[in-house]
């Protein structure tokens, strides 16, 4: 989230896109019935009428994977009612009291000029830059023009670079964009948006995603109502949103939206993803994806980021804060392999490998991954803390690659599917020589250690048992895996050594891995005056006092500060993490002494743009920062530069400090498909075009060309289904199908149909109904309801079902043999890899014998 979870209740307007938060956050929804007591207007959309559609003032349904439909919709409803209406006073110095102009003049790139190559064609659906061969783009037509340049100041500001100890590179030259401040020039971004969207109009997006039209201009007239300065609107989403072969362009789609409305650092605004588990926002944090490492530094990579230079200079292309990004790269490299790492063999980078960057790179993201075992390319995996024979898209595929796996080695809290994948019902053991491992972890209570909440919340969680019978943290497990791996490097002369023996691997309290120390690592520390296997540490009060000289070491650099009490470094309740002071001082909900919020203990980030260009707040009775004429007066921790070196910097423009241009994008290169948002089918469409533009689906979606995809046609396959979960049962049911009170509250898994579909397939609730397409075939039971009902869609009748997929074969209570994501297609988004769980092709009958 761009906020936190006690934020919601200072929102006038809430929207709900793709998320379900009454039925799957039940604790924290009770921040918007306390906005919803405070009169803020609830809006939801969703495919089906859920418990959160309950609660709302207003529900209106979409048809699943349409998301960027509706948004484009919602961008030419601003522009054509707020903005051009309006722009020409506000330029004339009349004042606009429906619009935040001085926003967006201000704090976004809408003034800034493209490149003049910069084009889209609607015929093709394709922006400028794409190549056929590659089904890729290049973003250079995609960038600013600019008009002038400055070198660094390598005597004064950046003397750090040529400082001893840091490695050799040329910082690169500061641009600055050409800007029109009126918004005329054609190539200003605010133009280009504006012309990109004039398709998006209300029948044309009432048509795609199958929306009455005096409901959808309902919506955007409500929750355009929050452009007005002062107001503010929050958007909240989870995997309704992601789980597309667009994922990444709608989030981007959501920014934009928040943008042109205001709507970003403001209190009750934001970007909010309501994350599934309790530490998914740690586990992206820290890096579980393979395109980044902890801390959203970029991997090493074959082409601009092979060397250290060049990662250096590919990084630093600002004069924003992420100036300091050479600070943080060798601070990780640092605790990564500590003494070894030295600036005379560029602190260790050439050891660590280079993640793909090319097509033609083997690619070892998630779908890919099952791809490399069916090809014997893979031959063992480890397997840990996921369930991809239950959870992944096209389960079946994955459990036939895995019977092509020498070994696999499953580290989790039960036996799960994956764990005993040849059980399966469409395996047969004797075909399968995989050894398989189960290593058993330990439960959340059965370890310490830190979480990271929805709203980069860390907070600390105490051991509160010892793990049962053979159980052991993940910690204790890598450790144990760790020390063996290097004593077999030492005894037998293993292949490429040296990443693995310079490894530093010092986290031990009398002689026991922990947790505490790993802390130290991630919260950073001075090096000459640290010893960690002695139990020594210096630790760093904040990222700002990170070196680029090799002096400090720091694995988390956005941590940094969460665990910075050297009088007590072993004692997590005298750390900022361990905080419970529930006291607010700010009347806002900050709580700033409860846990520690990353970055800095920032609450709200950007919030900068709480305050107009004079520093003063829009709302004054929400105020998060303002200058007073002498210096800033700080309710929440400054996510911009309030004082340098002491001394205070009076309010500018740069309100998105991390970004090298240090104003926020509407258009974006840094996107693999596309500068803007632009409406694509799902890979399986129930419809034979594109209202929008000549490309059915998404020109960028990755593995799409893999024959497991098994692609359906919607003459075979012409209902639009989704999958959710319930609150009864939780992810993949590994954990909740153990405990037999939840069993007995929801003891199978179901699909809801439609009242009008259930009469033309002649199907009653209880009914078993076989649900199928090219990938594979589940029965279930059938739940008749009005919460889900047909859509009129290109003209014609559109059904759309919802499965639940907390069951399978394994466990104690595992008695159905339905793997509900067989039918799930493993595509992905190409910026995030994420499969499209959300929109897919099946069909349904009443199964031979499926009376109730």
């Amino acid at each position: 989230m761009t906020s936190h979870w006690c934020d919601f209740r200072n929102t006038d307007v809430i929207l709900h896109c793709g998320s379900n938060s009454v039925e799957n956050h039940p604790v924290g929804s009770k921040w918007l019935n306390k906005a919803h007591e405070l009169g803020a207007k609830w809006i939801v959309v969703d495919p089906r009428y859920t418990r959160t559609a309950e609660m709302a003032d207003i529900y209106c349904p979409i048809r699943s994977g349409t998301d960027i439909a509706f948004y484009g919709g919602m961008f030419n409803y601003i522009i054509e009612r707020l903005i051009e209406p309006n722009l020409a006073d506000y330029l004339a110095g009349k004042e606009v009291p429906d619009y935040n102009f001085e926003y967006l003049l201000n704090y976004t790139n809408a003034s800034y000029l493209l490149d003049p190559e910069y084009d889209f064609d609607v015929e093709s659906g394709l922006f400028s830059g794409f190549d056929e061969a590659t089904k890729s783009y290049s973003n250079n037509s995609w960038r600013y023009q600019t008009d002038s340049v400055e070198e660094w100041d390598t005597t004064g500001a950046y003397a750090w670079a040529v400082a001893d100890g840091v490695p050799e590179f040329t910082p690169p030259v500061v641009k600055h964009p050409k800007r029109d401040m009126t918004l005329a020039d054609p190539m200003c971004v605010y133009q280009q948006l504006k012309n990109h969207y004039t398709r998006y109009d209300l029948d044309t997006v009432c048509n795609i995603c199958g929306m009455d039209k005096e409901t959808l201009e309902l919506v955007y007239e409500t929750y355009s109502a929050t452009a007005a300065p002062g107001k503010a609107g929050m958007i909240l989403y989870a995997l309704g949103q992601t789980q597309h072969t667009y994922g990444a362009q709608n989030t981007r789609a959501m920014s934009v939206m928040q943008l042109l409305l205001g709507n970003v650092g403001v209190p009750g605004g934001g970007v909010n993803a309501l994350r599934g588990e309790p530490n998914v926002q740690g586990a992206t944090d820290m890096g579980m994806l393979v395109n980044e490492q902890p801390g959203y530094l970029k991997w090493a990579n074959t082409t601009d980021r092979s060397s250290l230079r060049k990662w250096l200079e590919s990084q630093t292309n600002s004069d924003g804060y992420y100036t300091n990004k050479p600070k943080f790269m060798i601070s990780a490299l640092k605790e990564w392999f500590g003494d070894a790492a030295t600036v005379d063999n560029d602190y260790g980078y050439d050891w660590w490998p280079k993640v793909p960057s090319k097509k033609t790179d083997p690619d070892y993201t998630h779908v890919s991954t099952f791809e490399l075992m069916s090809q014997d390319v893979i031959k063992g995996f480890f397997c840990w803390g996921m369930n991809p024979c239950h959870s992944a898209p096209n389960a079946s595929n994955v459990r036939r690659a895995m019977a092509n796996l020498d070994w696999l080695v499953v580290a989790d809290l039960v036996a799960t599917e994956s764990a005993t994948f040849w059980k399966a019902p469409d395996m047969n053991p004797a075909d399968i020589n995989t050894t398989v491992y189960f290593l058993p972890a330990a439960l959340i209570y059965e370890k310490p250690g830190i979480v990271v909440n929805s709203g980069r919340w860390l907070q600390y969680r105490y051991q509160s048992l010892e793990p049962w019978e053979e159980a052991k943290p993940d910690f204790e497990m890598c450790d144990l895996l760790w020390t063996e791996i290097c004593r077999l490097y030492e005894d037998e002369d293993g292949a490429n050594p040296d990443p693995i023996l310079n490894t530093k691997w010092d986290y031990y309290i009398d002689g026991k891995i922990d947790p505490r120390t790993v802390a130290w690592a991630l919260n950073g520390y001075r090096i000459s005056d640290s010893n960690l296997a002695e139990g020594k540490v210096d630790l760093l009060p904040s990222y700002s006092k990170l070196a680029a000289d090799g002096s400090t070491a720091c694995a988390m650099w956005i941590y940094s500060g969460f665990w910075n009490n050297n009088n007590a470094p072993l004692d997590p309740s005298a750390q900022p993490v361990g905080r419970r002071d529930n006291n607010d001082e700010s009347g806002l909900g900050l709580y700033s002494n409860w846990a520690f919020s990353w970055p800095a203990n920032r609450r709200i980030l950007y919030n900068r743009n709480s305050a107009d260009m004079n520093g003063k707040p829009w709302a004054a009775d929400k105020k998060l920062v303002e200058w007073t004429g002498e210096k800033w007066d700080l309710v929440d921790q400054a996510d911009f530069v309030a004082a340098n070196n002491g001394v205070p910097v009076p309010p500018d423009d740069k309100s998105f400090f991390m970004l090298w241009e240090q104003n926020a994008r509407l258009e974006s290169y840094g996107m693999v498909d596309g500068p803007l948002p632009e409406f694509y089918e799902p890979f399986e469409s129930p419809v034979g075009e594109n209202l929008l533009n000549g490309a059915l689906s998404s020109p960028c979606m990755s593995f799409a060309e893999y024959e497991s995809t098994k692609h359906g046609d919607a003459s075979d396959y012409p209902i639009v289904a989704t999958t959710y979960s319930v609150t009864e049962q939780w992810q993949g049911g590994g954990q909740t199908r153990m405990c037999p009170a939840l069993v007995e509250a929801m003891p199978a898994q179901f699909i809801e149909i439609s009242e009008e579909l259930a009469a033309e397939k002649g199907i009653e609730s209880g009914d078993k109904v076989r649900v199928f397409n090219n990938r594979g075939s589940v029965e279930v039971a059938a739940v008749v309801t009005k919460r889900v009902k047909p859509l009129q869609v290109h003209g014609g009748q559109q059904h759309l079902v919802g499965l639940t997929h907390h069951y399978s074969w394994a466990g104690v209570f595992g008695t159905e043999a339905a793997t509900v994501n067989d039918l799930t297609p493993n595509v992905v988004d190409p910026n995030s890899f994420t499969p499209e769980y959300k929109a897919f092709l099946v069909n349904i009958e009443k199964a031979t014998g499926g009376e109730r």
